[in-house]
Order: structure tokens, then C-alpha cells, then sequence
């Protein structure tokens, strides 16, 4: 009895070790590897003022897609659920951001559920998503949370919006950084329920960021920011390209995947919405996902965009979210992708 009991005692810890590797520890030794990445003095901008304020930290990530009743089997959205939960939750801990930011497409299916599924979904988007007292969490809404533009009623936007306290545009201010989150499928310009308020705001916004800028006389102090930077431009869907197929990033699409044309206002928004709102935002950084694979590119205002892939491991076999540091006096920013485990073949391996 007793080689047989110490075999079964020997063998049982090591069953609750390796679980607790793989299904814990593991996030962290992956994601240790990933830290803040340092801003360089020598890109300030000379024509803002510098700040004395510490530079601001934030995560971003895109996708989730929690799923619902109607796909997937049960079992592979408790994985799903489970994965996400640990890579998050591990990411508060090492990294501690300040702002979290969400960019759509939070649900599978937001667009088809019923009302008390959506607050189930509510529930537990917040029970895995959590954050600390001291981070704020924002989201954007994307298609599959209330629908394509011509599929949403007045009904999901609003469910949305009141669900997840994120309006179609809005004006995120903190320490002299500014970001404009928006609803991509508002931006249609055909002067729908949704598009026409979403093009008086974003109006407005671009009003109080002239302001703010250049001291216009005749400027209503109410629409004058305490700072001027330039913001960061924050939706679901990517500004308006062809493909992914300039995209070089190590997470980006497949071949022939990333050859594959997009549709304006489906893969991306319409070339005319993307003229109008660099023009009124005029961001130095413009963040998105929709897509699910990762793209960074140049803006032909100067700044970058990048395309944040998916979240979740049944979108993505190498997911990531980005961590990134913004100074209001730096011209620039700096930008991390930390990479979560890969999966290949249903096990995970580290790199």
C-alpha cells in the first residue's frame, strides 16, 4: 500500500502542477516578455508645449467575440472563455495600464440575441474583462455587437449603448491626450437615425480640437480643451485600403488571405468616410481590429494606423493586444504588441 499510495500522491501533484502550468503560469512566463515600450525625447514636437505630465499608458485590444447560443458548442466557448480571461487577467497584473480600450466586437452575436442573453453577455464580458479600481475601460461598438449598417435598428444601438455606456462618438480626454472613439457603421453618410447625430458630434469634435489648437478668437471657452495634442482616432473598422496585402506585420493575414480585395464599409470603411474623418480628427494614431489579423501602415496625414488582430484563439492562432505610451508633448508615440501563446493544432507553444 505504501509505494502504491506514494506513486498515486506523486502522480496527483503532478497532474495539479502541470494544470496549473498550463492553464496559469504559462501566461505569465509569455507575457513577462513584453513591457512598456520607452518614448524617445528626440521626436517631441516642437510646436506643442512640452508637459511635465508623466506619459500615459494604455492597452488596446479587438475582438473578443464572446460567443452565444446559436454558434459554437459549449465546450469550445468555455476554452475560449477561459483563454481570454487568463491572458487578460495576466495582463492587468504585469502591465497595470491606465485606460483599457475595447475595439468591437465584443459578442458573436449582439446582433441576433435576445434581451436577456444580452445581459448575460453583459456579465460576463465585465466578470472576464475586469479591471482595477485605478484603470478605466472603454469600448467601441462593432458589427457583430449591434449589427451592419444596414441591419441596425434604433432598438440594438441604443441596447448597446446603454449596455456597455459607449455612445457612437465620443471624446476621451486624459492628461492632454485625446481620443475619438467612434461607431464605424455611423459612417455611412446617408443620413440615417445614426449617421446624421454621429456626423453633428464628430462636427463638434473637430471643432473643439481647432479650438484647442490654434486659440481662434471668437472660440466659446467651453469648446477649448485645457491641452492640445494631437488625438488618437479609436473604431472597429480599419480606414479604407485595398487589402492587407502591404501589411508585413508578423501577425498579419495569410497568404492568399491578405490579397483578397476589401469591400468599402464591409472590410473597411468607404475611401470618402476615411477622407472625412482624418480630415476633422487629423490623428497622429488610428486604431482598429475588424479584420482579425494585424496591419500597421502610414497615414497620408503623417502618423500610422494599426489594425489590432483578434483576442480570441478561435479567430487567431497567434492573438495580441497592444500596449501603448503617449506623451502629449511627442510628436510620436511608441506601440508593443504582446504576443499571447501560439496555438498550433490545439496545443500551445511558446517562442
Amino acid at each position: 500500500m505504501g509505494p502504491t499510495f506514494n506513486f498515486l500522491k506523486r502522480t496527483f501533484v503532478g497532474v495539479i502542477f502541470l494544470l496549473l502550468y498550463c492553464e496559469v503560469l504559462i501566461f505569465y512566463f509569455v507575457q513577462m516578455n513584453c513591457s512598456w515600450p520607452s518614448l524617445d525625447p528626440s521626436k517631441s514636437d516642437e510646436t506643442i508645449p512640452s508637459s511635465t505630465e508623466k506619459p500615459l499608458k494604455i492597452m488596446v485590444l479587438a475582438d473578443t467575440h464572446l460567443l452565444g447560443s446559436k454558434r459554437g458548442h459549449w465546450l469550445d466557448k468555455l476554452r475560449r472563455e477561459w483563454q481570454m480571461y487568463r491572458a487578460f487577467q495576466t495582463a492587468i497584473t504585469l502591465h497595470n495600464p491606465e485606460l483599457v480600450f475595447v475595439l468591437g466586437d465584443l459578442m458573436d452575436e449582439g446582433h441576433i440575441c435576445s434581451e436577456k442573453e444580452f445581459d448575460y453577455y453583459i456579465d460576463r464580458f465585465y466578470n472576464l474583462f475586469s479591471v482595477p479600481d485605478g484603470t478605466k475601460m472603454y469600448v467601441v461598438v462593432g458589427n457583430h455587437d449591434i449589427g451592419f449598417h444596414y441591419r441596425i435598428s434604433p432598438y440594438l444601438q441604443k441596447r448597446f449603448e446603454k449596455g456597455f455606456k459607449s455612445p457612437p462618438v465620443q471624446l476621451v480626454s486624459l492628461r492632454g491626450n485625446h481620443f475619438v472613439l467612434v461607431n464605424s457603421m455611423a459612417l455611412e453618410g446617408d443620413g440615417c437615425f445614426l449617421c446624421q447625430p454621429a456626423e453633428v458630434e464628430l462636427r463638434n469634435i473637430e471643432k473643439i480640437l481647432k479650438c484647442s489648437k490654434n486659440s481662434t478668437k471668437g472660440c466659446d471657452p467651453s469648446l477649448t480643451l485645457p491641452k492640445y495634442s494631437r488625438p488618437i482616432l479609436m473604431q472597429h473598422y480599419p480606414l479604407y485600403r485595398e487589402s492587407d496585402k502591404e501589411c508585413t506585420d508578423f501577425d498579419a493575414a495569410p497568404m492568399p488571405e491578405k490579397e483578397e480585395l476589401f469591400r468599402e464599409n464591409w472590410e473597411c470603411l468607404s475611401k470618402e468616410a476615411t477622407y472625412q474623418i482624418l480630415k476633422q480628427v487629423q490623428p497622429r494614431l488610428a486604431l482598429s481590429g475588424h479584420t482579425h489579423h494585424g496591419c500597421t501602415r502610414q497615414l497620408p496625414i503623417g502618423g500610422i494606423e494599426i489594425t489590432i488582430p483578434s483576442f480570441s484563439w478561435r479567430n487567431k492562432n497567434n492573438p495580441n493586444y497592444a500596449l501603448v505610451r503617449i506623451s502629449t508633448d511627442n510628436c510620436f508615440f511608441l506601440v508593443a504588441k504582446c504576443l499571447n501563446l501560439i496555438k498550433t493544432n490545439n496545443f500551445f507553444v511558446v517562442r
